[in-house]
């Protein structure tokens, strides 16, 4: 259903109000004109370490404006496509090339499949789809992303298969000059959207990566915009009322005081403005542009306000309800979707600057897709010289350090859950298929109910590309459950001495070894039947005493 016209952006600070802390923070950065000189993209503003990144990374504070040539662009595709028939729309692409289409199409209620995942049975539901109807967007800032590369290389082989031309199904958005750009070009695809160069991909909601998938999917991206036209005037002046200082001075005058995790939830559902899924893309935004030097904030996306982790947060964490104030929030967010973007924008690169990090970077996240492709350069041995610890029931168990991996699956969730710090964290991992699987999600909310502490969950590999940065450069004081699982079906990437099934596999262990690196303990269990498996994981959790 699609969402009011209110372009209204408000930021509740409840309790903390605007005095103490929080009242400081805010007169500081009213100040030193902060607001004012990033929208003017001051790249002095993070420090000169920053500077270089900072100076080729400010353009999405102007995306309002420099985005509306693509409204006529896609909306012309789209019509094209549909006057032949087209209008199944499926997206290629991780991150931020994923996150923001996502949350659009679903504030909007229009259709749009979207591949962000490794998952062989997952990649086949969707290759299961209409492919006379069909068209791939393959979308990659790098155009290097190798989750996308195998899901253009599968797609096309799919059409040339059903005896259709894979070029005139193919759209690619990516940056000028990317390797993806130029084959692009050559191969004859459908249409090249160059997406501007000078934002990166966290930050990109509003570039031709947000707007294209989920206009050709029907979304009314002019209307986004226009949100955001309406939000960036009160955005950019160096006011106390300013929501994006707010926001900012609240958060990090939390995390001053110890609140280094942010758990968000949806407060709106059921309501027509809801936002369903924008946790999920403010999680890449915050966990990637904060988690690093050792510092930033955690976010936590939860199920609702009345979850475990949001109703009973301890005083390491803020609670933030995007939509209206609830009682157990600690501040609340409120804004149409575009304005929101912006907001959250605005306020995370003020977050670097009082954290005094660089807000633009993420120099942890090549470290596990290195691993990745270390571990596929010798695919037939991949993981074969692990053998499980314990074995229980559907469910193989790989004990990580600290943890012995005797008795039951039951003993060992207990003995891992003690190597947890006070006021730690537990990331759920999950590289299985997150439409089939989907059960595993209640793993974060057992968890939750048991372990005394904040608990994320995310669907590997896509987490690679958002929080997978805080796990090794933000606090160290997370502990990370693996879950992986049999493939009945693998798919072969066409042109790679790799299978889906071999590549999630490489990425789960890739990353569980960059971990372990990092002194953090890493439990990872396999499941040889993964419905079996999982129910077996959520009864185990149950019976744990707390």
């Amino acid at each position: 259903m699609p969402q009011s016209q209110d372009t209204a952006l408000t930021v509740d600070l409840g309790d903390s109000g605007a005095g103490g802390a929080v009242g400081e923070l805010i007169d500081k950065l009213v100040a030193d004109r902060v607001a004012s000189k990033l929208a003017a993209q001051d790249p002095t503003l993070w420090g000169t370490d920053a500077e270089p990144e900072a100076s080729i990374r400010l353009s999405w504070t102007t995306l309002h404006k420099s985005s509306r040539p693509l409204i006529g662009e896609v909306e012309a595709l789209r019509e094209e496509l549909r006057g032949e028939g087209v209008d199944r729309v499926v997206l290629a692409g991780m991150g931020g090339s994923s996150l923001a289409p996502e949350v659009i199409t679903a504030a909007e209620g229009v259709p749009l499949t979207v591949l962000d995942t490794t998952d062989p049975g997952q990649v086949a539901d969707a290759l299961a789809g209409d492919l006379d109807r069909t068209v791939i967007v393959v979308s990659s800032k790098s155009g290097g992303t190798v989750e996308t590369d195998s899901h253009r290389r599968i797609f096309a082989k799919a059409f040339t298969e059903a005896g259709i031309d894979p070029g005139r199904r193919i759209v690619v958005v990516t940056d000028p000059g990317s390797p993806l750009a130029e084959l692009a070009e050559s191969a004859g695809y459908r249409k090249l959207f160059l997406a501007d160069p000078n934002v990166g991909g966290r930050y990109s909601a509003l570039t031709a990566f947000g707007l294209v998938p989920a206009g050709l999917a029907g979304a009314d991206v002019a209307r986004l915009l226009d949100q955001a036209a309406a939000a960036a005037g009160e955005l950019a002046v160096d006011t106390d009322d300013n929501p994006a200082l707010r926001l900012a001075a609240a958060l990090s005058a939390a995390h001053q005081a110890g609140a280094e995790k942010v758990v968000l939830a949806n407060s709106d559902t059921g309501s027509p403005d809801t936002l369903t899924g924008f946790g999920d893309w403010a999680e890449q935004l915050i966990a990637e542009s904060t988690g690093k030097q050792d510092t930033g904030l955690l976010p936590v996306v939860v199920e609702g306000p009345d979850s475990p982790g949001f109703a009973d947060a301890d005083t390491d964490a803020t609670t933030v309800a995007i939509g209206p104030r609830v009682a157990t929030a600690d501040l609340a967010v409120r804004g149409p979707l575009g304005g929101q973007f912006l907001l959250w924008e605005y306020a995370t690169a003020v977050i670097g600057r009082l954290l005094e990090i660089n807000p633009f970077d993420q120099p942890d996240v090549e470290a596990a897709k290195n691993a990745a492709r270390s571990l596929l350069d010798e695919p037939d041995s991949l993981g074969g010289d692990q053998e499980p610890s314990t074995v229980d029931g559907s469910v193989e168990v790989y004990a990580s350090a600290g943890v012995s991996g005797d008795g039951g699956l039951g003993d060992v969730l207990q003995e891992f859950l003690r190597t947890v710090p006070e006021h730690g964290y537990v990331a759920v991992q999950a590289y299985l298929d997150r439409l089939d699987d989907a059960s595993a999600t209640l793993l974060r909310g057992e968890l939750a109910k048991r372990a005394g502490v904040q608990v994320t969950f995310g669907w590997g590999p896509r987490f690679l590309h958002s929080t997978g940065q805080y796990h090794k450069g933000g606090h160290q004081n997370g502990i990370f459950l693996q879950i992986t699982g049999d493939t009945e079906n693998d798919i072969e990437v066409p042109d790679r001495p790799y299978t889906l099934g071999t590549l999630q596999l490489a990425q789960a262990l890739g990353d569980g070894a960059v971990l372990r690196e990092h002194g953090r303990p890493v439990l990872r269990l396999h499941l040889t039947d993964r419905a079996a498996g999982l129910a077996e994981i959520v009864r185990a959790l149950q019976d744990l005493q707390t």
